[in-house]
C-alpha cells in the first residue's frame, strides 16, 4: 500500500504546491491585521464574571472582522458549537412572520431541530412562528439558478447559505458561487439578509463570504479558524447590527457582545486564527491524497481527484455498512487519543440517524483534527475532515485501505 501512497504524492505535489502558495496568502492576511491592531502579550490577559473590558476579546473581535473581510466578529467560548453559533444568528434576526429560505438544499442534520423540521416542543423557529421554505438542488446537485431567480419576495426575510456539503453528496459552494447566490437574492430583494453556514469552508479561499456580500456568517472554532488548538466556541461575523443581535441571543438583549469572560483563553484563541490557515492547508492535502487514492481503488468520491477544494471534507462512498464501520475503525486505531477504542454506531444529539465515528483528536470533537465518520443510512459514505498535517492522513489511509480494499 506504501506504493500506492508513493505515486499518489508524486501525482499531486503540482497540487500541494498550489495549497502552500495559498496558506501563505491568508497567513499574510492574518499577520497583516496582528500588526494592523498592534497585537502583544498584554492581549492574553483574561477578565473572569461578567466579562466586562476584556481588552484582548476586544482586539480579537477586531482582528477576526479583518480577516473574515466583515465590519464585526463575535469570537466567544460560550458558543457550544457551530451548531449554537447559527442558532444564535437565526433567533437574533428573524421575527414571527418572517420567512427564511435554504437555497442550498436540505440543511446539515443539526439545524433541522433548529428550524423544526424534526422533534417539537423544544423552542425551534416554526414554533416562534418562523416560516420555512427550502429550494432543492437540481438532479446533478448543484444550486437551483434559474429558481433561485424568482424565489425571494418581499416577506424572505433572510436566505440560508450552507456552505459546506454536510452529509449530502454534492459540490460545496465556492465563493464565487456564494457571491452569485448574494447578487441573485439582493437583485430580487435588497432587504434580505443573506446568512452562511461558513463551517468548514474558513481560509480554502483568500476570500470569506463576508467579504463578497453576505451579510452575516458564523462557524465553529474546534473547526478550520481554531487551528486545532482552541479548546471550544465559535464565532458570528457581518455587517455589525447583525452580529450585535446575534450575541444578544448568546448573552441578552442589553449585553450582547459586551459579555462573555473568556477564562484565560485568549493566547489560544489569537494562536489558533495564527494557526488556522496553515492547518487548512494541511487538511486538503489530506483530502487530495484520500480522493486520488479511493478514486484508484474505485470508489466514488467527492470532490473526484485534483478538483478545487471548497472545504475540508472529502466524502467516499463505502457502499455498505461493514465498509463504513471497518474504515472509521483503521482511522480511529491510528488517531493519537483513545486509538484503542472500537468505533460502534450510535445515537448522537442533533442527528436523524445513527452516526459511526473516528475521533482520537485532543479537543474533543475537533473536526480540524482528522476524523472519520458517516450516518449509518444508503449509500454508506464516510466524511474525513480536517488534519493536523497530512503525513498523519497517509499513515492512517494506510490501515483504511486494507480494511475496506478494492471496491
Amino acid at each position: 500500500m506504501s506504493e500506492q501512497l508513493e505515486a499518489a504524492e508524486k501525482a499531486l505535489f503540482p497540487i500541494f504546491y498550489g495549497i502552500d502558495t495559498l496558506v501563505k496568502q491568508n497567513l499574510q492576511k492574518v499577520l497583516d491585521s496582528f500588526l494592523r491592531h498592534r497585537v502583544g502579550t498584554h492581549h492574553f490577559a483574561s477578565v473572569s464574571g461578567y466579562g466586562h473590558d476584556d481588552l484582548g476579546r476586544q482586539t480579537l473581535d477586531r482582528v477576526f472582522a479583518d480577516v473574515m473581510g466583515a465590519e464585526a466578529a463575535a469570537v466567544r467560548v460560550q458558543f457550544v458549537s457551530g451548531t449554537h453559533a447559527i442558532a444564535c444568528c437565526l433567533f437574533g434576526v428573524l421575527r414571527p412572520g418572517d420567512t427564511m429560505l435554504a437555497v442550498a438544499g436540505a440543511p446539515y442534520d443539526t439545524l433541522e431541530e433548529v428550524i423544526g423540521l424534526r422533534g417539537k416542543g423544544q423552542g425551534s423557529l416554526r414554533e416562534f412562528g418562523i416560516n420555512y421554505r427550502q429550494l432543492d438542488l437540481t438532479s446533478p446537485g448543484e444550486i437551483d439558478w434559474l429558481g433561485l431567480k424568482e424565489s425571494i419576495n418581499n416577506s424572505t426575510k433572510l436566505v440560508l447559505i450552507q456552505r459546506s456539503c454536510g452529509y449530502s453528496w454534492r459540490a460545496s459552494l465556492s465563493i464565487a458561487d456564494i457571491a452569485k447566490i448574494v447578487s441573485i437574492v439582493k437583485q430580487q430583494n435588497p432587504d434580505t439578509i443573506c446568512f452562511v453556514d461558513n463551517c468548514y469552508g474558513e481560509f480554502i479561499e483568500t476570500l470569506e463570504p463576508t467579504a463578497v456580500g453576505a451579510d452575516l456568517m458564523a462557524g465553529s472554532l474546534i473547526k478550520n479558524p481554531g487551528g486545532t488548538i482552541v479548546t471550544a466556541g465559535g464565532y458570528v461575523a457581518g455587517k455589525a447590527d447583525l452580529v450585535e443581535a446575534a450575541t444578544c441571543r448568546l448573552t441578552a438583549p442589553g449585553i450582547g457582545s459586551s459579555g462573555g469572560a473568556t477564562f484565560d483563553q485568549n493566547r489560544l484563541l489569537f494562536q489558533g486564527l495564527f494557526l488556522g490557515a496553515q492547518m487548512v492547508g494541511e487538511a486538503m492535502k489530506g483530502n487530495h491524497l484520500t480522493s486520488y487514492i479511493f478514486d484508484q481503488l474505485g470508489y466514488p468520491v467527492n470532490p473526484k481527484p485534483f478538483a478545487p477544494r471548497r472545504d475540508v471534507i472529502q466524502a467516499v462512498k463505502l457502499g455498505s455498512p461493514d465498509k463504513l464501520i471497518a474504515f472509521c475503525r483503521a482511522i480511529q486505531q491510528h488517531s493519537p487519543i483513545g486509538s484503542y477504542l472500537d468505533p460502534v454506531p450510535g445515537e448522537m444529539p442533533g442527528y436523524e440517524s445513527e452516526l459511526v465515528m473516528a475521533g482520537g483528536t485532543f479537543i474533543d470533537g475537533s473536526t480540524s483534527e482528522f476524523s472519520a465518520d458517516g450516518p449509518l443510512r444508503e449509500p454508506y459514505i464516510v466524511f474525513c475532515q480536517g488534519g493536523t498535517h497530512w503525513t498523519h492522513i497517509a499513515i492512517a489511509l494506510e490501515a483504511a485501505i486494507e480494511a475496506v480494499g478494492i471496491a
